[in-house]
């Protein structure tokens, strides 16, 4: 089991703290976290989770960093970003990140199996 943390945010993104502080990052990995338990319906702790549930809290929270980062908004998988000359330009492109949490994501549903 491993943990999430805001360097690990920061990874993705090519970010240091100049440019988030790190509280603001803590709260998008909650965030982040509660937004993964409601779309898996289970309890995940960001703090001690398997390792494709922090690859998904960590590009999640990524995503809502880059729309925190350029003006945008994020509510749980729902996001848009603001004008993205105003963010460093080091910044990976928001479709692939969300591609790739969608990857994730998929892995860590598990299949339904019932009657008809």
């Amino acid at each position: 089991m491993t943990g999430v943390s805001v360097d690990d945010v920061r990874d993705v993104l090519h970010i240091s703290e100049a440019d988030i502080a790190d509280a603001k990052v803590l709260k998008m990995i909650k965030r982040a976290s509660v937004a993964l338990q409601l779309e898996l319906s289970k309890e995940i702790d960001y703090t001690d989770c398997t390792e494709p549930e922090k690859e998904a809290i960590t590009l999640l929270a990524a995503i809502y960093a880059v729309c925190y980062l350029t003006g945008g908004s994020a509510v749980g998988l729902n996001f848009s970003v603001g004008d993205l000359s105003s963010a460093t330009s080091a910044l990976p492109s928001l479709s692939v990140l969300q591609s790739e949490f969608e990857r994730v994501l998929n892995g860590l549903r598990e299949p339904y199996i019932g009657r008809v």
